[in-house]
């Protein structure tokens, strides 16, 4: 009888974070099992009673000890206790793991061109692939504005492939959540959350941002029974119900739509009375409105989800002023509220950028967390204000935040890590470029 664990992952079709969990336990060398409950009412059934009726995929057990959806898995293996669970701990007492001339942090656009960059100079990257693998983008169904793709591209498909181009040139990827960097000792002191430490002569902070919930009673209590923050993850598994959509930017503009192919009706629930999304996400957004499969709830906030991790999502209550932001009017005698029936809630706000490990360093961050870089013009536009640590994508772009501009910063932030450590990058002059302060995505 074998002693090796018994790991089985309960996974849907064009589910992200199902090809997250299962890229984790494949980079351990560790087997398992996959059960696709996607049209398998009888999967499904047995799914939600081992998960403790959680509806969401993936979900994960060792030896039948459910261990959870994704983020519960990245969060154990973040601190270790996923290994000791799987009994491949590590128990070494080495300080150090390894040095390397380049840390990345993160597995996104920006982190990936970067590492694809770095790999090419000789510069032999390591890329931390965090809690959230791929990035923002593994969890867009459609892109169909990045060049190069005249049909479009799957968010994933396209992460996917950029892994491997990096890969062919000697990049390498680990998982592996940084908790802090160390910047008062040269090399840098890179620690992760499980407590390894790895030494690097530059680090290049292109870790992305996490998406933001709003705070509002059961929206903790019920994530994972109904309540989400990735349709594509999570839309097909309720099928036929009403459906609420928080949020006026592309993400909210996009899951929206998405969304029309599962739902009875979509509710958009805006808090102004226009969109922030760009045209073309609109235009999609009307196009259903017109066909019926949309309702944009204009000047409307949501103010709490109801129901029960036992069955779910039942209703959202919402509150309406005529001239917007309701829940700063609710003492308004033109306030109204309303509750609505719906099956599932989905929040798509924006996002916060993942930098708390450097909050204790010499980079400068503005009051959202987004790092200040050099900009301006000629070599060094990356840099920050620590020598040697350097900053790409949604960690310092809060305005564009597209897979296009941050595979470019990616691109100047390899080529500018590969003159510091050259000894050619020439010092700052100036003040870093600011940032105002990053608005909601809705």
């Amino acid at each position: 009888m074998s002693d090796d664990p018994r790991v089985e992952i309960y996974t849907k079709t064009d589910c992200p974070y199902c090809e997250k969990a299962k890229d984790l336990f494949d980079a351990k060398g560790v087997d398992y099992v996959t059960y696709n409950v996607t049209g398998d009412e009888e999967r499904f059934a047995e799914m939600k009673e081992r998960a403790n009726g959680r509806e969401t995929a993936p979900e994960v057990f060792i030896d039948d000890e459910l261990i959870g959806g994704w983020d519960d898995t990245s969060a154990l293996d973040a601190t270790g206790e996923l290994d000791e669970k799987l009994g491949i701990a590590d128990e070494s007492d080495d300080d150090v793991v390894e040095h390397r001339p380049l840390i990345i942090t993160g597995t996104g656009i920006a982190a990936l061109t970067a590492g694809i960059y770095a790999a090419r100079s000789d510069n032999d990257p390591l890329l931390f692939e965090g809690d959230e693998p791929g990035g923002q983008l593994t969890l867009t169904s459609e892109v169909d504005n990045y060049p190069g793709f005249p049909e479009g591209i799957n968010g994933s498909e396209l992460v996917n492939d950029m892994k491997e181009q990096a890969k062919r040139f000697g990049a390498e990827l680990e998982h592996g959540i940084v908790a802090s960097v160390d910047d008062d000792v040269r090399p840098f002191r890179v620690t992760l959350e499980n407590g390894d430490v790895y030494t690097a002569d530059a680090v290049i902070a292109a870790s992305g941002a996490s998406a933001r919930t709003l705070g509002i009673p059961g929206e903790d209590e019920l994530m994972g029974y109904g309540v989400s923050t990735c349709a594509t993850c999570d839309g097909a598994f309720f099928r036929g119900e009403d459906m609420v959509v928080v949020g006026g930017g592309d993400a909210a503009a996009e899951e929206a739509v998405f969304l029309t192919k599962f739902a009875e009706t979509v509710y958009l629930v805006h808090r102004r009375d226009e969109l922030r999304a760009e045209d073309y996400w609109e235009d999609r957004v009307q196009e259903h409105v017109e066909s019926g499969d949309i309702e944009v709830l204009w000047n409307t906030e949501a103010t709490e989800v109801h129901g029960s991790p036992q069955d779910g999502v039942d209703s959202v209550d919402l509150v309406y002023h005529p001239e917007g932001h309701p829940t700063a009017k609710l003492d308004d005698g033109q306030t109204e509220e309303r509750t609505l029936d719906v099956g599932a809630f989905f929040v798509a706000i924006g996002h916060t950028p993942n930098t708390s490990y450097l909050e204790e360093t010499e980079v400068e961050l503005d009051d959202e967390g987004y790092l200040r870089t050099r900009g301006g013009h000629g070599a060094g536009q990356t840099a920050t204000d620590v020598e040697g640590i350097f900053g790409a994508g949604d960690v310092v772009d809060f305005h564009y935040q597209q897979a296009v501009t941050a595979a470019g910063m990616g691109s100047k932030a390899a080529l500018d890590a590969d003159e510091y450590l050259e000894g050619a990058l020439p010092e700052a002059t100036g003040e870093a470029e600011g940032s105002a302060e990053a608005p909601a995505d809705d």
